[in-house]
């Protein structure tokens, strides 16, 4: 069997409520499920709880959105079975206002050039934490402007130079990596090659990094088995998962896509166990 820890609900950039995932994740036939959402551990806490009810195991975690400054670059960490989740609350919290503010923004950006009521952009938005660009791109197409999520109008709004692209500044990756440990959690970097994180890599191992997310859909088979490597080399923690985000994928991936061996699990668990004796 086979277990996926990076998937997405609707609490965040998803497009799948909670119950519904873990359901999807049994009739996958999953051993264990983490639900990372972004900046906030609402649907992780959640999910711990459903799961145990409905057999499946599933492992707290969140993926908080970070800055690398020194390489003027972005970084996403997942933190995995936190003692005190609440110490994250503040970073999460000001992740959050700010990206409301951006969101605000992008918002009053794209009705500029199509006409669409914020109504129609909210409601896809309900239940989660924030308004997301995935939300607003599927008003759009509600509203017979665009065809996809991910397409010519994403391309054009949303880009490296879209007109409605407004950038959020995150936390320091060192200060969140820094923060996670007194938190009692486990830090992974998460699809290193996505970010050209590879320099960062080296970097926050040397800082303390638990664990790197080997396993991912944007990643090679080549950059997977360097990856891989590299963990073996510096006795890092190896996980991975579909980075689910249902309908708002960039491509088309189901939960469990991609996966990673049930011993990976166990060595993750093992590792938390070993840490808690060590403060005991």
């Amino acid at each position: 069997m086979a277990s996926d820890l990076h998937c997405h609900t609707k609490i965040s950039d998803g497009s799948v409520g909670i119950e519904d995932l873990i359901a999807l994740a049994k009739r996958r036939g999953l051993s264990t499920l983490s639900v990372t959402d972004h900046d906030t551990t609402a649907a992780a806490t959640r999910a711990v709880i459903l799961g145990r009810r409905q057999g499946l195991p599933v492992i707290h975690g969140v993926e908080l959105s970070t800055a690398d400054p020194v390489r003027n670059g972005k970084a996403h960490l997942l933190c995995y079975l936190c003692d005190t989740p609440d110490r994250l609350e503040a970073v999460c919290r000001a992740t959050g206002e700010k990206r409301k503010a951006a969101a605000n923004e992008m918002v009053r950006r794209v009705m500029r050039y199509y006409r669409i009521m914020p109504e129609l952009i909210l409601r896809h938005a309900t239940g989660s934490t924030n308004v997301y660009k995935q939300h607003i791109m599927h008003a759009l197409m509600d509203a017979g402007y665009a065809d996809s999520i991910y397409g010519e109008v994403y391309h054009q709004l949303f880009g490296e130079n879209g007109r409605a692209r407004v950038e959020i500044d995150y936390p320091d990756v060192r200060e969140v990596l820094e923060l996670i440990h007194s938190a009692g959690g486990i830090a992974v970097l998460a699809h290193p090659y996505l970010y050209q994180n590879e320099a960062l890599l080296e970097e926050l191992t040397a800082l303390g990094l638990d664990g790197v997310e080997v396993w991912h859909p944007g990643h090679s088979e080549e950059q997977t088995a360097a990856l891989q490597q590299y963990a073996e080399e510096h006795r890092l923690l190896m996980t991975g998962g579909s980075d689910f985000h249902g309908m708002y994928s960039r491509t088309l991936r189901s939960l469990g896509s991609t996966s990673i061996p049930d011993e990976c699990v166990e060595q993750l668990l093992a590792y938390k166990e070993t840490k808690k004796r060590a403060k005991e």
